[in-house]
C-alpha cells in the first residue's frame, strides 16, 4: 500500500471530474499521480474539504462525518483497493464501540469523509501500477496553466487595481469553471 494526499480536484479534457492523488513521500513533479474519475457532487465535497471551506448548509459527507461521530465511530483510513473495468473500488476503516469496521465504498465518498477525519488515504501497489500516470504529464501542465492563469489575473487585476496570486487565480478560476460545469451538467450523463 502507498500512503497517498490529494493532489487536486480537476476536469479532465471531457469534461469530467477527476481527484489526483499522489504519494505522500514522493517529490513535486516526480514519480506518479493516480488520477480517479468521480461525480460532479463528490468533487465538491472533496473539493471544499481540501480548501479547509464549510459549505452554508451540511453536504453528505458533512453529516455522514457528523452521524459517526454522534455513534461514536472515527475514520481510522481509506484504502483504495482494487481497479476492475475502469471502476475504482474502495474500502472505508471504521473504529466503532463495538469495534474495527471495514465498509465497502466508492473511492470519492471514502476520500471526502477521510479528509473531512483527517485520516490517511491508501492505494494498493496494483491500482498504482495499473492506472498512475507520470505525475510530471500533469503537475508540468498544472503550473503552466496557473502561471497562465497569474498572469491574467495580474493584469486584470492591475486594469482594475486589484492584486492576486498565482493561488488566489488558480483556486478562483478552477471554482468559477466548475461552477460553469455544475451548471451546464446533465444528471443523464452519469447514468451508466
Amino acid at each position: 500500500m502507498i500512503q497517498v494526499r490529494v493532489l487536486d480536484v480537476a476536469l479532465d479534457g471531457a469534461g469530467q471530474c477527476i481527484v489526483l492523488l499522489k504519494p505522500v513521500l514522493e517529490e513535486h513533479g516526480a514519480g506518479r499521480l493516480l488520477p480517479v474519475w468521480i461525480g460532479a457532487q463528490e468533487a465538491t465535497s472533496i473539493l471544499l474539504a481540501v480548501e479547509g471551506r464549510e459549505p452554508p448548509r451540511p453536504l453528505s459527507h458533512d453529516l455522514i462525518t457528523t452521524l459517526f461521530g454522534a455513534l461514536g465511530a472515527r475514520v481510522e483510513q481509506v484504502e483504495v483497493t482494487r481497479i476492475a473495468d475502469g471502476t475504482f473500488y474502495a474500502e472505508l476503516t471504521l473504529t466503532t464501540p463495538t469495534g474495527l469496521q471495514i465498509l465497502d465504498s466508492r473511492p470519492s465518498d471514502a476520500i471526502a469523509l477521510a479528509l473531512r477525519a483527517e485520516a490517511p488515504i491508501w492505494v494498493a501497489d496494483e491500482v498504482f501500477d495499473e492506472a498512475g500516470i507520470p505525475a510530471e504529464m500533469v503537475e508540468a501542465e498544472a503550473e503552466a496553466e496557473a502561471e497562465a492563469g497569474a498572469e491574467a489575473g495580474a493584469e486584470a487585476g492591475a486594469e482594475a487595481g486589484v492584486g492576486a496570486s498565482a493561488g488566489e487565480a488558480s483556486a478562483e478560476e478552477k471554482l468559477d469553471e466548475f461552477k460553469r460545469f455544475l451548471d451546464e451538467v446533465d444528471p443523464e450523463d452519469f447514468q451508466g
